[in-house]
């Protein structure tokens, strides 16, 4: 039975090609400029899962996919799964507040759990026992570095560490550069100790509406911070310029 929780997209978004997402592509091709190429950020990219279904919707639109694996087993699986793919990128380092090095645990090889915060998951059996150093850098300096102006989708999907990614653009939020964003919020939010009160207000401070992604599409404006709004259960967000 579905509920009715479910169909407002709470707790609907662990699986990216039945979260409602696909609805945030067809935005993007919808509202830019068609004669400039897209550009696509996506921030924690694990297999190639999102970057399939991006590559599949953006069809008929030029554009580039920017893609950031810090993992590096899972990385040598995402350039296996992308080499179908052209104009994409493919990072092997994460984003975040600054750059530097740091520790990414993880319960088994491959997994869309890993974060840069050992997770306490006993109560459902996992253990982030595993762990390595992996490369951090900040869309700032990346942006810098690859001479990138502007950011038409940045989708962010960082294990609970999605604010840092956000804090690592200051520069580019502050040129009004990054067009859309979406981002993932539910139980890792729990173990960094961030609430969507947050990201609420962050957005808010940087004049963008913040919605709701909703499995059938459609798009939840939420026009007022509530605490209601603080579900950790797995939920996407799409941020935008009105």
């Amino acid at each position: 039975m579905v509920s009715a929780q479910y169909l407002q997209g709470i707790g609907g978004g662990d699986d990216v090609f039945s979260s409602g997402e696909v609805a945030v592509l067809t935005k993007v091709k919808e509202n830019a400029d068609p004669n400039r190429t897209l550009c696509v950020f996506d921030v924690g990219a694990n297999k190639g899962q999102y970057l399939t279904l991006a590559y599949t919707n953006l069809h008929g639109r030029e554009f580039t996919i920017h893609s950031f694996e810090p993992c590096q087993k899972t990385y040598e699986q995402l350039c296996v799964n992308a080499r179908q793919y052209r104009n994409v990128t493919l990072n092997n380092y994460g984003l975040g507040r600054e750059s530097g090095e740091l520790e990414l645990f993880y319960d088994v090889i491959g997994s869309g759990l890993a974060s840069l915060t050992k997770r306490k998951l006993d109560h459902i059996g996992l253990y982030m026992e595993l762990s390595e150093k992996v490369k951090i850098t900040t869309i700032d300096d990346y942006c810098n570095t690859h001479q990138i102006n502007r950011i038409d989708l940045l989708k962010i999907d960082a294990e609970g560490h999605e604010l840092d990614v956000l804090h690592g653009a200051e520069d580019m939020f502050s040129k009004s550069a990054i067009d859309m964003v979406t981002f993932e919020f539910g139980g890792c939010n729990i173990d960094t100790r961030t609430y969507f009160q947050d990201f609420f207000y962050y957005f808010h401070n940087h004049k963008m509406t913040i919605a709701r992604i909703t499995p059938t599409g459609y798009l939840c404006e939420l026009n007022s911070y509530k605490e209601i709004f603080e579900q950790f259960r797995t939920t996407n967000f799409i941020c935008y310029r009105s």
